[in-house]
């Protein structure tokens, strides 16, 4: 309230959301842009549909607790190699960020990707920019209707058809088109499809823009990860300002003469970008790399016979500098790229080394507490154990047990155990050894199983021997 004058002002905290309506743009980098709209979704398209050795190259199976990588099947216990996985993925993303700034935004982000593709399907039913604003503009009418009708339907089945092959990622995909050719699926299979189309079709279809600015949290903390020689989409204002309209026919030799810069202030660049920000203001944290206001104002610089530039790929310090490029390149060679680079070198060795080494046996063995160590046939004392065998190759095993650590220790029953491709086996096995050969008590044993078809694979497991005094 106003003590002067008495009235009461109303300062609203909240502002709406004003709709943002993207000009098209061509360019090498809308070219690329396009290339990794298509090379990302038929990875993603294409990877449920591929066979490997008699299923899906890569399936989630929680039902069955297996996942399939190509040739290797990871259980529960193998999580370590997911959270190598998931590290290694986090420094890739630092170390990328750090030479490029938000590229991974700007080119293969799935938020990015189905937006280029929503915004190409609205563009083909509404129209150019200036036609999409004209409709919405205007009343409600028979064209109006199946246009947006339309966009709305293709739409929708992207987004169903993005969900559906999302759950085939933890279903088998051929079961599950088959379960939803006859409507037989289950409840939640039923929930995740329309879940996951439901969020295509909103995030890509509505909120765009707003997901990049308010709920991705790399937008908020990639100023951590940045410094002065990240390479950022920038706008070269020494050389852009004083902005202004002029005529075709001013060269740029005449701009000084004029007090003008290379911006011919044409808004275009504002136009293109997705996120609504205006690139001559600088960095910010809405910017997610796309280069669409660099393809754009290329291509003015071209028409008014400028040199090119004017907005493109450079660093804070070149730009204060003058770098040229060669100076940005040797630049890049700083500290903390060096530090992610030779981390992620470690972690994918790591990892890679892991995967490489991986034993596909796996052995537990337990000492059955059920039965008590005993006296059999007058001559022999008997141990119980428990085993079970993981064989995580996509092929039946047969394998050897064999025992030592005790003097003429044999294994009695269970020596040989068969287990099949990607599954689990259970065997009792028996060792005995002669009465007198060992004092009362605990005596420590080492059981051996060897695989009959590859040698390489063995696993060698420790335990005790009780002797009953």
């Amino acid at each position: 309230m106003s003590i002067a004058t008495g009235e009461t002002k109303v300062i609203s905290l909240y502002q709406s959301q004003k709709k943002i309506y993207t000009k098209s743009v061509v360019g090498r980098f809308a070219n690329l842009r396009v290339f990794m709209v298509f090379f990302t979704q038929a990875i993603f398209y294409g990877l449920a549909w591929l066979p490997w050795n008699g299923r899906q190259a890569v399936l989630f199976d929680l039902n069955a607790r297996k996942f399939y990588i190509f040739d290797w099947v990871f259980w529960p216990q193998d999580v370590l190699y997911l959270t190598f996985i998931l590290i290694v993925s986090a420094y890739a993303l630092f170390f990328v960020t750090a030479i490029a700034g938000r590229v991974f935004c700007g080119y293969a982000c799935p938020q990015t990707v189905y937006t280029e593709i929503f915004m190409w399907i609205e563009e083909k039913f509404e129209g150019d920019r200036a036609a999409r604003i004209k409709l919405d503009q205007a009343p409600m009418s028979a064209n109006k209707l199946w246009r947006k009708g339309g966009k709305h339907f293709f739409w929708i089945l992207i987004g169903l058809w993005t969900g559906f092959t999302f759950v085939g990622y933890f279903t088998p995909i051929h079961s599950l088109m088959q379960e939803v050719l006859s409507l037989s699926t289950g409840p939640w299979e039923t929930f995740w499809i329309f879940f996951y189309a439901f969020a295509t079709w909103g995030n890509a279809g509505f909120m765009r823009e707003q997901v990049c600015k308010y709920m991705c949290p790399y937008a908020r903390f990639q100023s951590v990860m940045f410094d002065r020689d990240t390479m950022i989409v920038t706008y070269d204002q020494a050389r852009g300002e004083p902005r202004g309209g002029r005529k075709k026919s001013v060269d740029a030799v005449a701009l000084k003469a004029l007090n003008l810069g290379s911006c011919v202030d044409c808004s275009l660049c504002v136009q293109v970008c997705p996120t609504g920000i205006d690139i001559r203001e600088g960095l910010q944290y809405e910017c997610i790399g796309c280069s669409a206001c660099i393809d754009v104002c290329d291509t003015v610089m071209d028409k008014m016979s400028y040199p090119k530039g004017l907005i493109r790929y450079s660093t804070e310090n070149a730009l204060e500098k003058n770098w040229s490029v060669a100076a940005i390149r040797k630049h890049m060679l700083r500290p903390r790229i060096i530090i992610y680079f030779s981390v992620l070198v470690v972690l994918v060795g790591g990892l890679a080394a892991s995967l490489l080494l991986r034993n596909p046996l796996k052995v537990d063995v337990i000492r059955d507490q059920r039965v008590l160590a005993r006296e059999v046939e007058g001559r022999y004392i008997e141990n119980i154990y428990k085993f079970n065998l993981m064989n995580t190759a996509e092929r039946a095993q047969r394998f050897v047990v064999t025992v030592d650590g005790l003097p003429d220790a044999q294994i009695n029953r269970g020596g040989q155990i068969i287990a099949e491709p990607a599954s689990t086996a259970a065997s009792s096995v028996a060792v005995r050894i002669p009465v007198d050969t060992a004092k009362p008590g605990s005596h420590t044993i080492h059981f051996k199983v060897q695989s009959e078809q590859d040698a390489a694979i063995s696993v060698t497991e420790k335990t005790v021997f009780l002797v009953p005094r």
